[in-house]
């Protein structure tokens, strides 16, 4: 089966592309459509997975969409939805700068990264959904030149090294999108064991 996931990050479709069970294989959804302006203002991580695979469902193939972010506690969440946004158009140097000069004073350090996966089945128009997150600390500097994003002031839980540090074997097993994925491509390779 062939998956086509609505991104033009590449580095997404890299990892997940790491994820993939025997019998799937997936493509950028930019091999089979030109590139549709998606505004992603819903206030969750799933409503906004939606919009992407709603963007793109007239095209009639088996769709993936994510959504993901870090949520930081003693910031009330922020950035959240808005990680990607933050400060459009800046380098991530930069906007991973700026959270960190917004906590320099903060001894409350919890976070998360959090990934809602949506599955599309055009066959039977049906939508198959699910979160991963990975819990963790914002670091105290920018550390690691690995993985992508915030990738270099998070550290998951159970560690004293960022993902940028730890590299690609460590977040494959741990990350938020590795576990929403996962957890994707298991339910769908088994709704195609059904049919």
């Amino acid at each position: 089966m062939k998956l086509y996931l609505v991104t033009s990050n590449e580095n997404k479709l890299r990892e997940i592309s790491l994820l993939l069970p025997d019998g799937i294989e997936l493509e950028s959804i930019e091999a089979v459509a030109s590139h549709r302006d998606i505004i992603e203002d819903s206030p969750t991580f799933l409503g906004n997975s939606v919009k992407k695979i709603e963007a793109y469902m007239d095209l009639g193939v088996p769709l993936l969409a994510d959504d993901s972010g870090l949520v930081i506690d003693s910031l009330g969440g922020f950035p959240g939805v808005n990680s990607a946004r933050f400060m459009e158009g800046s380098s991530y140097f930069g906007k991973m700068s700026a959270i960190l000069d917004r906590m320099e004073n903060e001894q409350e350090r919890t976070a998360r990264f959090i990934c809602a996966a949506l599955f599309y089945d055009p066959s039977n128009h049906s939508l198959l959904g699910v979160e991963g997150k990975v819990d963790g600390t914002i670091a105290k500097g920018i550390s690691g030149t690995g993985g992508f994003g915030y990738d270099p002031i998070f550290i998951p839980q159970g560690y004293s090294d960022t993902f940028a540090v730890l590299g690609d074997s460590v977040k494959g097993r741990l990350s938020h999108r590795a576990t929403a994925f996962r957890r994707l491509f298991s339910l769908v390779c088994l709704c195609n064991e059904k049919a």
